[in-house]
């Protein structure tokens, strides 16, 4: 058999190499287990591979959406992703779902759970499947739908509110649907989520923090609120705004200063950037600044504690 040279081998544009087209390219299994030795290949589950160069490349949710489509072109039965393996795709956030491919088996047959992939059973609508990138996944609604199953409300409210925000379900579909769920037992939470749920919410960061508020039993705040300068032009928008008590809240989070950080901008000018953001903010509507971190999501109790002492006008001493 003629070897085709690895450098040359097409991955289809999916980055996934099955072994049996490695076979098929001439590598027996003695010539894989050295690529994977050197680093030149990476194991993405039995069976199936991609460059390792590629795969130094991905960041976590890339990662994971590499490993979620290699067992996808593994499953033996007709499936589709699902959970928080479609919510990847579908671009929304996911939080603490651990690294397991979720697989909606299409034949009506028994799912299981099998090392890190889980298989769900469960009645389909046509609406309920859709196709990304060739990919087939379930559909933003089924995906909100299974997250409140298999989540408890703040990990599904994170993913529900990204559902939101992207416009791929509504409030309304997921009331519809949820009502024939209503007395399944693994959906009784469903309800505080879809009380909770506000696709104005724009990163998990932002729902976390409203689940704290909503937990905490403190006042509900505004969203996304728009700042105006004197003449009327918008200036600014913060995350949350209780405008009885003249304060408002910030998330700060790494994708702030990461992710939207402008085109040549080091960290340190973005931060001092969003210091005059607020210095604006504060000087426009007289307003005062609570700032809470990841760290501060940790510590609910006393992260309450300090927001309500700002609402009240009291000064705060952790």
């Amino acid at each position: 058999m003629t070897l085709i040279p690895f450098s040359s081998i097409d991955l289809q544009h999916d980055f996934v190499l099955m072994t049996h087209e490695l076979l098929a390219a001439g590598y027996d299994d003695r010539a894989i287990t050295r690529m994977v030795g050197r680093g030149d290949l990476h194991r993405l589950r039995h069976g199936a591979y991609t460059f390792g160069s590629h795969w130094r490349g991905l960041d976590p949710v890339e990662r994971r959406k590499l490993v979620a489509h290699a067992t996808l072109r593994s499953a033996r039965s007709p499936a589709a992703l699902a959970g928080p393996s479609a919510a990847d795709v579908l671009g929304v956030p996911v939080w603490g779902m651990g690294d397991e491919v979720h697989l909606a088996r299409l034949d009506r047959k028994a799912g299981r759970r099998t090392g890190s992939k889980v298989q769900h059973r469960g009645a389909m609508l046509v609406e309920d499947i859709t196709v990304r990138g060739g990919i087939p996944i379930t559909s933003g609604t089924r995906t909100a739908l299974d997250m409140i199953a298999l989540a408890d409300v703040p990990r599904a409210l994170v993913t529900v509110n990204g559902l939101l925000h992207a416009r791929e379900t509504t409030p309304e579909l997921l009331e519809r649907r949820a009502a024939s769920m209503r007395y399944d037992p693994h959906t009784l939470e469903s309800t505080i989520v879809l009380r909770l749920a506000d696709g104005r919410c724009e990163s998990a960061g932002e729902s976390l923090s409203l689940h704290l508020v909503w937990r905490q039993h403190l006042p509900k705040p505004d969203l996304q609120v728009l700042i105006r300068n004197r003449s009327g032009r918008v200036v600014a928008r913060v995350d949350f705004v209780w405008p009885a008590h003249g304060v408002f809240m910030e998330f700060d989070g790494k994708e702030k200063y990461h992710r939207y950080r402008r085109p040549g901008e080091t960290i340190e000018q973005a931060v001092l950037r969003e210091k005059r953001r607020e210095e604006l903010i504060c000087g426009l509507t007289g307003w005062r600044c609570i700032r809470i971190v990841w760290a501060d999501l940790h510590h609910p109790e006393r992260t309450a504690a300090r927001i309500l002492a700002t609402l009240h006008g009291e000064p705060w001493a952790a």
